[in-house]
């Protein structure tokens, strides 16, 4: 009659299978306790290095050029170091979730092979937020713009929303424009950025008069208005708006070209302030204002 290895009715056989079991359970219970540990003290040492990178980073860049926003240095560089440590969590998720499985006597090629195949298949849906994420990095690295910033966004060969930014994410940036309407803009979708605050702003407009004024004396009084503008707001105007020249002869007016810098942010609130001082000045002094 065969004989079994293990005898049910055996108390020693049960004895023994519970030794091994248990051996083979400490130890890998063990193993994965340390693959826990490491991946913990790897996230810890790198978070403390990238941190560290950061802090180097924004101290060089209120070195190296003034920052208009400090603070905004600042919540890039914080918003920069979340979208990495996501990245990196990622990956070293992945790796510790691959050693536990092999730990726990899985068929990790196996695995990896047949998460592959779904990985490949979500992969074409999530390209749009894989190239959100990576535009997303490129914009806050390269400082593009910052929360505060006037920007318009868009595509080459169009134009798309313009308005002040309220938020940047490794996925999306917000914009509010005049009207009070919200804009969620995907980063994929930003090619072009025109940023209309960074660093200064201008003042560039063009005032037009009648062909009969005479531009010797028009010029001279633009200028004279353009110098009280600067007197009344000297902490705004970085330099005094001048007259650059005669922009063009329209059909019913000479076009004079204005142009100065301003703080940031500032230039519509000034060249309305200047057309109202224009308009006035102009209305004293006899000088027609043609319409078509």
């Amino acid at each position: 009659m065969m004989r079994f290895l293990f005898d049910p009715l055996k108390g020693e056989d049960w004895r023994s299978w519970w030794s091994a079991r248990d051996e083979s359970i400490v130890e890998t219970l063990v193993a994965i306790a340390l693959v826990v540990v490491a991946i913990v003290v790897v996230r810890l040492i790198a978070r403390r290095i990238m941190r560290r990178l950061m802090a180097a980073l924004v101290q060089r860049a209120e070195g190296v050029k003034p920052s208009r926003d400090p603070e905004g240095i600042k919540r890039r560089a914080e918003t920069i170091e979340k979208t990495t440590g996501w990245a990196m969590d990622i990956v070293l998720f992945t790796i510790a979730s691959s050693l536990v499985l092999g730990e726990l006597g899985f068929n990790v090629t196996a695995l990896v092979a047949g998460f592959g195949i779904v990985g490949v298949a979500i992969g074409f849906g999530a390209q749009t937020f894989v190239k959100d994420v990576i535009n997303g990095f490129f914009i806050l690295a390269e400082d593009q713009y910052r929360i505060g910033d006037v920007v318009r966004l868009g595509d080459v060969g169009g134009s798309g929303p313009s308005g002040v930014v309220e938020d940047i994410s490794p996925r999306r940036t917000v914009l509010r424009d005049l009207d009070g309407t919200v804009h969620f803009v995907p980063n994929s979708a930003i090619v072009i950025a025109s940023n209309m605050t960074m660093d200064f702003s201008r003042i560039n407009m063009n005032v037009g008069v009648a062909y009969k004024e005479n531009l010797e004396e028009v010029i001279p009084l633009i200028n004279k208005v353009c110098e009280e503008l600067q007197a009344d707001y000297p902490d705004d105007i970085t330099t005094p708006p001048v007259v650059l020249r005669v922009d063009a002869l329209g059909e019913s007016s000479v076009d004079i070209r204005i142009m100065g810098n301003v703080r940031m942010g500032q230039q519509w609130r000034l060249m309305g302030e200047l057309r109202r001082r224009l308009k006035n000045r102009f209305d004293a002094e006899g000088i027609e204002i043609p319409f078509p």
